[in-house]
């Protein structure tokens, strides 16, 4: 069928994809960023309308239900456009927001003021009058704003230096100065957003009076140049990106008053632990992790804000690699602090005395901790998701570091929680349904559900999830056409992800999943060794390669759930992924092209000496020794050019600057010049995400035609 006509019957026999791409995924609509005010009455979340990815701010009592709207976008910019500076871009690139509008907001600790930014711009709320007040923040994008814990001040990054805004007199005033783009204040570098989750350079003292910021100096790190390839005319967009064996940056810590001079240098070995991973100032302490620059060893440092000195309170060590959680530690008031380890061969958390020293574990190897929700300093309870089953999630509650009860309701699901003003705030996905955020009181009662404006997909899924039998036991998820006829051979797609920190084969709605099966295929899921929730051994196996465990224990999946699905015809077999998926996908077709018969690549990793630093020298080693040389060439798809014998589809965004489109272009040079078979798709002027929803239904258009195309 001539590709033109195949597209326009897509588009017009199933708007699912339509649907499903002018609705975020059938996100927009649903309530996000949720809080509640500290007087536990209120919850506070954001929310777009179905097919608007614009976010408003909304209140919901939670005595009456009664919702209402706090501010819109419109009531800020009175009309105008919003627009986004190339730094703003930028962070939310690294957090993976799609969203406009308000993207985030802040209350104050007493509730009573509401902080949110909009094109650059600060503003400041009053909760109970709902009179906007604009922050004179001078020229130039705000970033990184917070509150004082007070709430007489906030404070954020501007032109590279860290300023405070008194809200009484609506003055800014600098806090650090001689912050340039080589060395700027109070902004985390791109590891520590990227792979860290670290998106922060300043951290607030309790007593709102001083504060700790981060001074990054990249000197020597490279940059790289985005340039928009459809307008020739203007100067590309230059970022730091330091890759594997090269200059990282060089972060140093300082605790300085709000009212700025001098600044207490945080001493610690530099040299020995170049990474900051997290920082926290809470009343009870102010302490740094940081981190080696294998990510074998980290130290947990208390710091002396008047001196900066720093104390050692524990140390961690890994052969292979340490793995960072957010939210450690978690000081509590009276008890020391909570710390996440993997030391006994799984997640599991400690409580640690003041001075470090080990009191008791409180959650288990064996619970299955994934993250954590937060903890009750009155009923001693710490709160948490996961599950010992890798494929669900739930919400459960340990006190006192005894047995975990399970607040979730009964049924598969996939909760994500935080606690919050003695709440819970629970968003739960079943295998059925997608995202409802509910309140909870700490006991698990439901409290209120927020109202949700979004499309439900009509979808029927059809799929299956179950164990395999044998090693390595992955678990698998295989999903049928609607129309599945028994005895019947269809084509078999393989999606893959396969990497580090994440599971495809979860207890959800799997949409465009299923939509690629009603197109005529069986679609596989396998979740391998290398990845999360299955211990410390199964997840580190993968240590110094990419490339030959992961795929294998794909391919060995394949075949297991052929003998068990005899309607998939698997000499019929293409693959699909983006990210390290699209290098999975690639990988799959290039290596074993006796098994995989096609591909699509989406934004590939090629080279992994072209990747970041953080990330990459976690897996395969800094460069400079046998081992990691052998690393790195195993794991790149260039080595696997010569033998590549399928066609393969890479599509990748121009203007991305996460993995940058030079990638694409290694590979595509290296297979033209061996007469190696292959199409590039260049998605012009996109980045690692693509939100446009024309553009992300013409991608998987094009990516089932292919597909049908060269599985037949």
């Amino acid at each position: 069928m001539h590709a033109l006509a195949l597209l326009t019957m897509l588009t017009a026999i199933d708007p699912f994809l339509t649907e499903f791409a002018e609705t975020r995924r059938y996100q927009s609509g649903r309530p996000g960023s949720v809080t509640i005010t500290p007087d536990g009455k209120t919850a506070l979340f954001l929310r777009s309308e179905a097919k608007d990815p614009r976010q408003v701010l909304y209140a919901l009592d939670l005595a009456t239900g009664a919702e209402s709207v706090l501010l819109t976008p419109e009531q800020v910019l009175n009309g105008a456009a919003e627009t986004l500076s190339v730094e703003e871009k930028a962070r939310l690139e690294r957090m993976r927001v799609t969203a406009r509008g308000f993207v985030s907001f802040q209350t104050s600790d007493d509730g009573a003021k509401l902080l949110v930014a909009l094109s650059g711009r600060l503003y400041v709320v009053d909760r109970v009058s709902k009179k906007v007040i604009a922050l004179k923040t001078g020229e130039g994008a705000a970033l990184d704003p917070q509150f004082t814990p007070d709430g007489r001040a906030v404070v954020y990054v501007r032109h590279h230096d860290v300023q405070v805004l008194d809200l009484a007199t609506n003055q800014e005033r600098g806090v650090t100065t001689g912050g340039t783009e080589l060395e700027p204040h109070g902004l985390a570098e791109f590891v520590a957003q990227e792979e860290m989750g670290r998106y922060s350079g300043l951290w607030l003292a309790p007593d709102s009076k001083h504060l700790v910021y981060q001074a990054t100096n990249h000197t020597g790190v490279e940059r790289f140049g985005i340039s928009d390839p459809m307008h020739p005319e203007r100067d590309a967009t230059r970022f730091f990106y330091p890759r594997p064996g090269r200059t990282n940056a060089a972060v140093s810590l300082f605790v300085t008053s709000l009212t700025g001079g001098h600044a207490v240098a945080v001493k610690w070995d530099v040299k020995a632990f170049p990474y900051v991973a997290q920082v926290s100032w809470s009343a009870p302490a102010l302490t740094v992790l940081v981190q080696n620059r294998e990510q074998t060893r980290e130290q947990l440092l208390r710091v002396d804000p008047a001196t900066g000195a720093t104390t050692l309170l524990l140390e961690e060590t890994d052969a292979a690699w340490l793995n960072l959680k957010p939210g450690f530690p978690l000081w509590t008031k009276d008890q020391g602090f909570f710390w996440f380890t993997e030391r006994n061969g799984a997640d599991e958390v400690e409580l640690r005395q003041r001075d470090g020293t080990l009191a008791a574990s409180w959650v288990k190897p064996e619970a299955g901790f994934q993250a954590l929700v937060g903890f009750d300093a009155t009923s001693r309870a710490l709160y948490f998701s996961g599950g010992p089953n890798p494929t669900e999630s739930y919400v459960y509650r340990v006190v006192d570091g005894g047995e975990p009860q399970r607040l979730s309701a009964p049924g598969v699901a996939m909760d994500s929680a935080k606690l919050r003003a003695g709440k819970l705030i629970i968003a739960r996905v079943t295998s059925t349904s997608l995202s409802h955020t509910s309140v909870f009181d700490l006991t698990g009662t439901k409290l209120a559900e927020l109202p949700s404006v979004a499309l439900e997909p009509s979808q029927t899924q059809h799929t299956d999830i179950f164990k395999l039998d044998g090693t390595p036991g992955s678990w698998v998820s295989v999903t049928r056409p609607k129309d599945f006829v028994k005895g019947h051979k269809y084509p078999v797609l393989l999606e893959v992800y396969g990497g580090p920190h994440v599971n495809t084969v979860q207890h959800v709605p799997s949409l465009l999943s299923q939509w690629f099966a009603d197109q005529g295929f069986i679609v596989v899921k396998a979740d391998g060794r290398g990845t999360p929730r299955r211990g410390r051994e199964w997840e580190r196996a993968i240590k110094g390669d990419f490339a030959t465990l992961i795929a294998g224990d794909q391919l060995m999946a394949l075949a297991a759930v052929g003998a068990k699905v005899p309607e998939m015809d698997l000499a019929r077999v293409g693959t699909m992924g983006w990210s390290f998926g699209g290098y999975l996908s690639a990988l799959l077709a290039l290596a074993h092209p006796e098994r995989i018969r096609t591909a699509v690549s989406g934004a590939p990793v090629v080279d992994w000496l072209d990747y970041d630093t953080h990330y990459t020298e976690r897996y395969l080693g800094v460069p400079g020794n046998d081992a990691a040389s052998k690393a790195y060439q195993v794991s790149s798809l260039l080595s696997y050019v010569d033998a590549a014998k399928r066609p393969l589809l890479v599509m990748h965004g121009t203007a991305d600057d996460n993995v940058y489109f030079l990638h694409t272009l290694k590979l595509s040079d290296a297979l033209f010049r061996a007469g190696k078979p292959h199409v590039v798709l260049p998605l012009t002027n996109f980045t690692h995400m693509v939100p446009e929803p024309l553009v992300t239904q013409r991608l998987e258009e094009r990516a089932v035609q292919w597909l049908q195309e060269n599985t037949k």
